[in-house]
C-alpha cells in the first residue's frame, strides 16, 4: 500500500472541505471540517454533513452532537443547539445546591442542561424535563436515559406530585424580543424554532409566566436559574422578586452570560418562636 499516496488523498480531501467551508462563511473552517472528518463514518456522510454546513445549517445539526459540560449532547436537525454559555448557568446551580435531588429542566431543548446537571450533581437525584417542541423532546429523551420527559407548555407539562419539591428548576426560556429576531444569524433563525428564540415584545413574557409559578414548585431553599441579557436583567430580576423569590444576578465576562437566580424563602418562623 502506498501511504504516501493516501496520505495526500486524504489531504487533498481536507483541502477541498475547507475551501468549501470557508466559501460558505465558516469563519473556523479548519477546526469545522476536522470535526467533520472525525465524526462522519464513511464518505457519503461526510458529503452529506458538508453539504448541510455549506447550506448554512448550525455545525451541531450537521455533525448531530454539541459539547457541553464535557458531554456529547445529541442535537437533531430542527432542535435548539445548546450554547456555550449556558455552561455557566449549570456551574451557578452546581455551586448553590450540590445537595439538590429533585432536578426540573424546563423548556429543555436537547436535554443538555438536565443532563449536565444529573452528571455534575450525581448521587440519586431525580431528573424531570420538559419542552412544548415534539422534536425536542424526542431528542432529550436520547440524551437523558432513564428520565422523565415530558411535552407540553411549561409547568403544564409536568407531573402534579413535583408541586413544591424541586430543589433546581433551570428555565431556559426563550428571551429574544419579537423584533430582533430577524437580527438573529441564519443558522438559528431559519433552522431553530422560533418558540425557543422569541421571547415577546421586551423578550420577557415566556420569562414572567415561569417567574410567576415558580414559588408553587420549589421547595423551600429551592432555586429558579434562567439567562437573560444583560440588558434585561433588572425587568428578569423584578419579575422573580414578584413571583416571591429572592433575586440575584451572577455574571461572566468570558462567556458573556448572564443568569439570574431566584431562592424561595425557607419557611418563615412562626409568632411564637418571634416572641420567645
Amino acid at each position: 500500500m502506498d501511504i504516501s499516496a493516501t496520505t495526500s488523498t486524504s489531504t487533498s480531501a481536507t483541502t477541498s472541505i475547507v475551501d468549501r467551508l470557508r466559501a460558505a462563511g465558516c469563519v473556523f473552517a479548519e477546526d469545522e471540517a476536522a470535526l467533520l472528518l472525525a465524526t462522519a463514518r464513511d464518505p457519503a456522510e461526510l458529503a452529506f454533513m458538508v453539504d448541510l454546513r455549506v447550506e448554512g445549517h448550525p455545525l451541531e445539526h450537521a455533525l448531530g452532537w454539541a459539547e457541553f459540560r464535557g458531554l456529547r449532547i445529541a442535537v437533531d436537525p430542527g432542535v435548539f443547539v445548546p450554547r456555550r454559555r449556558t455552561e455557566f448557568l449549570v456551574g451557578q446551580a452546581v455551586a448553590a445546591r450540590p445537595d439538590a435531588r429533585v432536578v426540573v429542566d424546563l423548556c429543555c431543548g436537547s436535554g443538555a442542561v438536565g443532563a449536565a446537571l444529573a452528571s455534575e450533581l450525581g448521587g440519586e437525584v431525580e431528573l424531570y424535563a420538559a419542552d412544548i417542541e415534539p422534536a425536542a423532546v424526542r431528542c432529550a429523551r436520547r440524551n437523558i436515559r432513564g428520565s422523565e420527559v415530558f411535552e407540553g407548555d411549561l409547568y403544564a407539562a409536568l407531573p402534579g406530585a413535583l408541586r413544591g419539591r424541586i430543589d433546581i428548576l433551570a428555565a431556559n426560556v426563550p428571551y429574544v424580543p419579537t423584533e430582533e429576531v430577524g437580527l438573529l444569524p441564519a443558522e438559528a433563525r431559519v433552522h431553530e424554532p422560533l418558540v425557543a428564540l422569541d421571547g415577546g415584545a421586551d423578550g420577557l413574557d415566556v420569562l414572567r409566566r415561569v417567574t410567576g409559578e415558580a414559588g408553587e414548585w420549589l421547595a423551600p431553599g429551592g432555586i429558579l436559574l434562567f439567562e437573560t441579557s444583560e440588558r434585561q436583567a433588572d425587568g428578569a430580576v423584578e419579575a422573580v422578586e414578584r413571583g416571591g423569590l429572592v433575586a440575584r444576578v451572577a455574571e461572566c465576562e468570558d462567556l458573556y452570560a448572564t443568569v439570574v437566580i431566584g431562592t424561595k424563602p425557607t419557611a418563615a418562623p412562626t409568632d411564637g418562636a418571634l416572641s420567645g
